[in-house]
């Protein structure tokens, strides 16, 4: 039986109660797997020969025959365990390596937009990387990386993609962190070594640079190797001179340790390729050129092999808004760095903090070479919350009034210049005019860094305030949530082929 006609099967059994995916079908001989929702939830349906249902927790809806053999329909939940199963029956679903191939990030900090996401990349030549979450973040959506994951592969399943997808891990600093995300099944690792970059070079005196300096555990072989060396890219000539070789040094030496640790845990943890990216975005001083080549050429003589690298480029990087700074500079500058990862060769630059910055994107894409990986996280979040603002008015007034009172706790993370007096008087504004507030800078990062307050937030029956409901809005508004987010996310790809 074809898999159109086990739909149209279904439908006239138990059509009344369930709405099935038809693109997410998916068979093994005379066994059947695809996705359904009733007014609840959704669930995984199977229609096997009865033997073939054990594996999987759920409840047997019917027994029927179909061309004169038995078959059982059973509604399963979308649990790990059932995951896991489908995942044997179809390794697709299983994230692979991505290489040196264009990438791009899409976080998803409900876990329910990867259809959506799926979509934006209908008929690119960009690898997509679904699961994607840092530790931060999953601490204050009080999510762990099997859930992230396990939610991006359900929607993968939902929308019936088979190709290749990645999981990353995100901006992790702890080698524990590494091995759960290995044993999860993550693809991708981001290290985030910020914590080992020295940050007082500028406020400590000589004396006690050189006394800190001559600490430096194999600074003499770092100092052997590349003193009064010269490079030249693009025209360009960088030479470590003897001052500027002992600054990378002493900022980023232990960063390069640190990374060492971590590469050898990994390499020797996961068994199969991965894609391993180091993020020096978090740093208070924009990464020179210099030090960027001192970075990468470290890696190389250690054995270090990098996928991408993330840098802090010129310019002022917020959340959830444009890009802050003169275009024309970060150009040219980035057009240096751009020419030392083509010239070393063997990575890819990464753009952290991408969401929104569409007048970066063509440079970065141009520079690079179509050699590059692109990550966002709150921008769809952000189509989300403007989902509820159009469907139900009073809950996103609700929530944007109590993200106005969390505003200065949860900004203390964040380099952001929001001005809660450019934000309109929530009270004033008519409920045809609130998808507007999402045009508004300030009230977009309002509505972006106060995420996990928002979506932690319980009364005092220890029910969840808001984020029970905001499910339920973009669970009953499916269509629209996909819309939107498909359309936005297709906004940045965009910017990144023309």
């Amino acid at each position: 039986m074809k898999s159109e006609e086990i739909i149209d099967y279904f439908r006239k059994c138990l059509g009344e109660k369930f709405q099935p995916y038809p693109f997410s079908i998916k068979n093994k001989g005379r066994n059947y797997f695809f996705m359904a929702k009733d007014e609840e939830r959704k669930y995984l349906i199977i229609i096997t020969p009865p033997s073939a249902t054990y594996k999987f927790e759920g409840e047997i809806l019917k027994e029927v025959s179909i061309e004169h053999e038995k078959l059982t329909i059973k509604k399963c939940s979308l649990n790990h365990q059932n995951l896991s199963f489908l995942q044997k029956e179809f390794p697709h679903l299983n994230p692979s390596f991505c290489g040196l191939k264009s990438s791009f990030g899409t976080g998803d900090r409900l876990g329910k937009a990867t259809p959506a996401h799926l979509q934006s990349f209908d008929g690119r030549n960009i690898f997509p990387v679904l699961a994607q979450q840092s530790v931060r973040e999953m601490e204050r959506t009080e999510r762990n990386w099997q859930s992230v994951l396990d939610d991006a592969v359900w929607g993968v399943f939902e929308y019936g993609y088979s190709g290749p997808f990645g999981a990353d891990a995100d901006h992790v600093k702890e080698i524990t962190d590494l091995k759960e995300a290995v044993d999860c099944g993550y693809s991708m690792f981001t290290l985030d070594p910020s914590d080992f970059i020295r940050k007082d070079i500028y406020k400590l005196s000589k004396r006690e640079l050189d006394n800190l300096y001559e600490q430096i555990q194999g600074r003499r072989r770092l100092e052997d190797l590349y003193r009064n060396k010269s490079y030249t890219f693009a025209g360009h000539r960088l030479t470590f001179t003897d001052n500027s070789l002992a600054e990378v040094i002493f900022i980023y030496s232990e960063i390069l340790n640190q990374v060492e640790r971590c590469y050898k845990f990994l390499e020797g943890y996961k068994k199969d390729n991965f894609d391993l990216e180091i993020s020096v975005d978090e740093t208070p001083e924009v990464t020179s050129p210099l030090a960027h080549l001192f970075i990468i050429l470290e890696f190389q003589r250690r054995g270090i092999e990098i996928q991408n690298l993330a840098l802090h480029y010129l310019g002022d990087w917020q959340k959830g808004i444009e890009y802050i700074g003169d275009i024309n500079q970060f150009k040219t500058e980035f057009s240096l760095h751009a020419a030392i990862a083509r010239i070393i060769g063997g990575y890819k630059l990464s753009l952290h903090t991408g969401s929104d910055k569409f007048s970066v994107y063509p440079i970065f894409a141009q520079e690079t070479g179509g050699f590059y990986h692109i990550k966002t996280a709150g921008t769809t979040w952000l189509e989300e919350a403007k989902i509820v603002a159009i469907k139900e008015p009073e809950l996103y007034r609700e929530i944007h009034k109590f993200a106005l009172q969390n505003f200065e706790k949860d900004r203390a993370s964040y380099n952001l210049t929001t001005d809660l007096a450019r934000i309109p008087d929530i009270d004033k504004v008519p409920e045809a005019e609130l998808v507007n507030l999402f045009k508004n800078k300030d009230s977009r990062q309002l509505i972006h860094i106060t995420y996990g307050s928002i979506l932690r937030a319980k009364d005092k029956e220890g029910q969840y305030r808001f984020k029970d409901r905001i499910l339920r809005v973009l669970f009953q508004f499916e269509e629209e949530h996909y819309r939107e987010v498909a359309n936005w996310i297709q906004k940045h790809l965009d910017c990144l082929t023309k």
